[in-house]
C-alpha cells in the first residue's frame, strides 16, 4: 500500500500500537498525576460544515437549468448537507482562549467545545494560520482550568511524552511514548516549510488533532498535528508542532487575528558531501543559496548564490529546512546576523528580515479570502521566467463554495487576466477584483502548469 502524509483528522481505521516494555516495570514513569492534573484543560471540538449542492449528484454541469426538473430537482433548487468532524484542543487562559489545529476548524460553519465536566460552548475563531496548522478559538467562559506551556527549547530525543485527546471520539484518552526526533521537516502541499516538527511514537489517531503533547513536568511541549501511516491509523510515527512555534503564532493570532512571517527571498537546497567539498566546508551542513530574489532582504544584505548559511540569528543551520524554520518565526523588520561560507571563507552579514509577500493582502481579505474566495500572492521570478509570464498573481488558497471554487480554480493556478484587463501584480489584481460586477460572467485567463486557459467566473 502506498505511504502518504495526512492530517490526523482525515485518516481512517484504528491501528494498535504495540509497545515493548522493559523487564522492570518499576523503571517506567507514573503518568497518573500528570493526566489527572491536565485532563480538565483538554477539550473536545466538534465541527459542522454546511455543504450546498446546486445540482443533483452525478449531473453534468453542462445540463441546462431548464432540464434539471426531469432529474427530480426543480430549476435553481439547492440541497444542504451537514458534514461533521471532530478534534481536540486545550485551554491556555482561564477566560476561554483555546488552541487547536487549523485543519480541525477549517471551513467549519459551527464549532462546539466540550469540557471534561460535560459543559458545552459555541466557539468563535480568533484567528487561524494554515501554514503552521494552528488556530485560536474563544469561548464565553471564566475560571477555566489551563495548561502550562513549556520552555522553547530543551526537549530531547528519548524523553517521555504524553498525549491527551479524543481519538475516534473517545473522550480524554491518554497515550504515552518517547520523542523519536526533533526538527523534522514536512513541507505542505504548497511547498512551505515553517514548522520543525517533533516526531514521537505516541499513539495518535483521528480526533487527537489539536490536542496537547506533555513532558513529564506536565508542560505542553507540542500540539499534535499529523501522522505518517500505511493503514490509516497510528503506526508510531506522530508529528507535533513545537511549543516555541505555538507561542509565537498564538501571540500574533490573539493580537492581530493573523500571522506575519519573516522573509528573506532566497531559494535554498541541502548540501551533500560533494558540494561541501567543492564549497570549502568541513562537512555537509547549512542551507545553500541557489537563487536570490531581486530587491529582497537577502539581496539588500549582500547574500549571493553559492553562499552557504551555517548560522542565522544565533541558531545553527544544519539542514536547509532549518533556515525557513528560523526566519519564519521572526517578525518583519527584525535584524539578524547571518553567518555564511563564501568561497571557503566565513562572513558575517547583517540582515533585516522582510515581510513575506502576500501576508498583508491575506489579512485584508479576511477569513474567506477576497471577493473571488481566494488568497493570492505575487508570482515569483523563477516561475515568471519558466512560464514566460508578463505578470499575474498565484492562487495559494481557495475557499469551499466560493466563486473561484465553483469556477474550478485550484491552488497553483496563476491568474493573468480578468475581463479585458491584464494583471501585472497584486495592485492590479486588487483593483480589478474590487470593481468586478456581481451576477455577471467575467472572462478569466490563467496559467496551469505553464498552459494558458480561458474560463469564466461569476460573483453572487
Amino acid at each position: 500500500m502506498t505511504e502518504f502524509w495526512q492530517p490526523v483528522a482525515r485518516v481512517g481505521l484504528l491501528a494498535v500500537l504495540l509497545v515493548c516494555l522493559p523487564a522492570g516495570a518499576g523503571e517506567l514513569p507514573d503518568f497518573t498525576q500528570l493526566i489527572a492534573d491536565n485532563s480538565p484543560a483538554v477539550v473536545k471540538i466538534n465541527t459542522v460544515q454546511k455543504i450546498t449542492n446546486r445540482r443533483p449528484r452525478g449531473m453534468p454541469p453542462e445540463v441546462p437549468e431548464i432540464f434539471r426538473d426531469f432529474f427530480g430537482q426543480p430549476p435553481g433548487a439547492e440541497r444542504e448537507r451537514r458534514m461533521q468532524s471532530m478534534g481536540s484542543g486545550f485551554v491556555i487562559s482561564a477566560d476561554g482562549y483555546i488552541v487547536t489545529n487549523n485543519h480541525v476548524i477549517d471551513g467549519a460553519d459551527e464549532i462546539q467545545v466540550r469540557l471534561i465536566d460535560r459543559r458545552e460552548f459555541d466557539a468563535t475563531i480568533v484567528g487561524a494560520d494554515p501554514r503552521s496548522d494552528l488556530a485560536l478559538l474563544k469561548i464565553d467562559a471564566k475560571g477555566l482550568p489551563t495548561v502550562r506551556l513549556g520552555p522553547d527549547d530543551g526537549l530531547r530525543v528519548g524523553e517521555w511524552v504524553v498525549a491527551i485527546g479524543s481519538p475516534f471520539g473517545l473522550d480524554y484518552s491518554a497515550s504515552a511514548g518517547i520523542v523519536s526526533a526533533i526538527g523534522r521537516s514536512i513541507p505542505t502541499e504548497r511547498g512551505e516549510d515553517y514548522v520543525p516538527f517533533i516526531q514521537s511514537d505516541v499513539a495518535i489517531n483521528p480526533g487527537n488533532s489539536g490536542g496537547p503533547l506533555f513532558n513529564l513536568g506536565g508542560e505542553v511541549v507540542g500540539v499534535n498535528s499529523q501522522i505518517f501511516t500505511r493503514s490509516g491509523g497510528s503506526i508510531g510515527l506522530s508529528f507535533s508542532i513545537p511549543v516555541r512555534v505555538v507561542k509565537e503564532v498564538v501571540a500574533q493570532l490573539k493580537e492581530h487575528g493573523r500571522v506575519v512571517r519573516g522573509w528573506l527571498g532566497v531559494y535554498i537546497q541541502d548540501v551533500d558531501r560533494a558540494l561541501a567539498e567543492s564549497l570549502g566546508l568541513d562537512n555537509p551542513q547549512g542551507a545553500l543559496i541557489a537563487q536570490v530574489e531581486p530587491g529582497s532582504p537577502a539581496a539588500d544584505a549582500g547574500l549571493e548564490p553559492g553562499d552557504v548559511v551555517v548560522e542565522f540569528n544565533g541558531r545553527r543551520i544544519v539542514d536547509a529546512s532549518d533556515l525557513p524554520h528560523t526566519v519564519g518565526l521572526m517578525k518583519p523588520g527584525e535584524k539578524a546576523v547571518a553567518s555564511v561560507v563564501r568561497k571557503g571563507s566565513r562572513k558575517q552579514l547583517e540582515v533585516t528580515v522582510g515581510n513575506r509577500p502576500g501576508d498583508d493582502r491575506t489579512a485584508a481579505a479576511g477569513a474567506n479570502g477576497d471577493r473571488l474566495g481566494i488568497e493570492a500572492e505575487d508570482v515569483d521570478a523563477q516561475t515568471r521566467d519558466n512560464w514566460r509570464l508578463p505578470g499575474g498573481v498565484a492562487v495559494t488558497q481557495v475557499y469551499p463554495e466560493s466563486p473561484a471554487d465553483l469556477a474550478g480554480l485550484p491552488p497553483g493556478d496563476i491568474i493573468v487576466q480578468l475581463g479585458y484587463n491584464a494583471i501585472g501584480g497584486n495592485a492590479d489584481y486588487d483593483r480589478l477584483v474590487a470593481e468586478l460586477p456581481s451576477k455577471t460572467p467575467i472572462a478569466l485567463r490563467f496559467f496551469r502548469r505553464g498552459r494558458s486557459i480561458f474560463s469564466t467566473i461569476e460573483l453572487e
